[in-house]
């Protein structure tokens, strides 16, 4: 273990990482947004599904600094009188676990779909091909919402709203999968007729072995890469259907459904209800695009300019 943690501080990965200044700063933000979110029901001053915790008088009130406004609700509250502090910290959770969930989705089946059609090749190869291409063919917001649109149809509204998250998550993974399938059948391509290779079938090991324990180890540098910037259009997807009301319901806060909750007040002058969330998913999303775009050059030395 002490090796391991000698040979990761004497790393390239670590000295890039500490000499951009972006790259700190962003891992710091996200760290402390994820912690934050992770930590709600500990660190939120009200818990936004206690419903006896929550009056409908004090719906609409502004943030505290401005004419009207409370101290014990610091940015004010939503629509149903909820503390808005405390439903961007359990939103943001929310918003995070489907994003994760839904990452680790396209993740699994792309891997799955992606080495076996880069090891296997020929007919195999061109059928899953085709198959990603009909995928991409279509926007991940179009996929979503007819999926989406057909599961109310079919279940209602209510059954629905019970199953949104999970829901999600199977909706935006099956939507983006091929990311990651070409992705890994590309590298499989460029490593399957390498020497490693060739020398683990000459010494008889099983082409499972060899595709599971040899290959994918060595395909998943643009894997990582691709999960970071993934995640953070997960994040946006769920947010935009839920905007769209085919996400999250407004009983459930994520970033989505607060800032859809709020946006016919924003003119009407409740408008910190749709701001402070928005303002929130947008940092999330930065800081995670730029790390993404750190991770990228590293793992790449060609394009790192230090």
């Amino acid at each position: 273990m002490r090796k391991k943690w000698h040979r990761f501080k004497n790393s390239y990965f670590l000295y890039s990482f500490k000499r951009d200044w972006i790259a700190v700063a962003s891992f710091v933000v996200f760290i402390t947004l994820v912690f934050v979110s992770l930590a709600s029901p500990v660190l939120a001053p009200y818990d936004p599904y206690d419903s006896s915790s929550i009056d409908v008088m004090d719906a609409e009130i502004p943030p505290s600094w401005m004419e009207g406004g409370e101290e014990r609700f610091l940015f004010g509250t939503d629509i149903q009188g909820r503390d808005l502090l405390s439903t961007m910290f359990y939103g943001m959770r929310l918003s995070v676990f489907i994003g994760c969930g839904a990452v680790l989705l396209q993740a699994f089946i792309g891997i799955l779909i992606g080495m076996i059609s880069g090891y296997l090749g020929g007919k195999v190869d061109a059928f899953l091909m085709r198959i990603a291409d009909v995928q991409l063919s279509f926007s991940t917001m179009m996929v979503a919402i007819i999926i989406s649109a057909i599961f109310q149809v079919a279940f209602g509204v209510g059954r629905y709203e019970e199953l949104a998250a999970p829901l999600l998550i199977i909706i935006i993974g099956l939507a983006e999968w091929p990311q990651y399938a070409r992705t890994v059948r590309a590298s499989v391509l460029g490593e399957k007729s390498k020497e490693y290779v060739e020398a683990a079938r000459v010494i008889g090991l099983s082409p499972r072995r060899i595709r599971w324990r040899h290959i994918l180890p060595n395909a998943l540098s643009p894997v990582l890469v691709i999960s970071t910037i993934q995640v953070a259009n997960a994040v946006m997807s769920e947010a935009a259907l839920s905007f769209l009301g085919l996400g999250m319901p407004i009983t459930k806060p994520s970033l989505g459904s607060l800032i859809n909750a709020g946006f016919e007040y924003i003119f009407s002058g409740s408008w910190w209800i749709t701001l402070f969330p928005g303002i929130l998913l947008v940092i999330f999303v930065l800081v995670v695009n730029l790390l993404g775009d750190w991770l990228r050059d590293v793992m790449n030395p060609k394009l790192y300019k230090g």
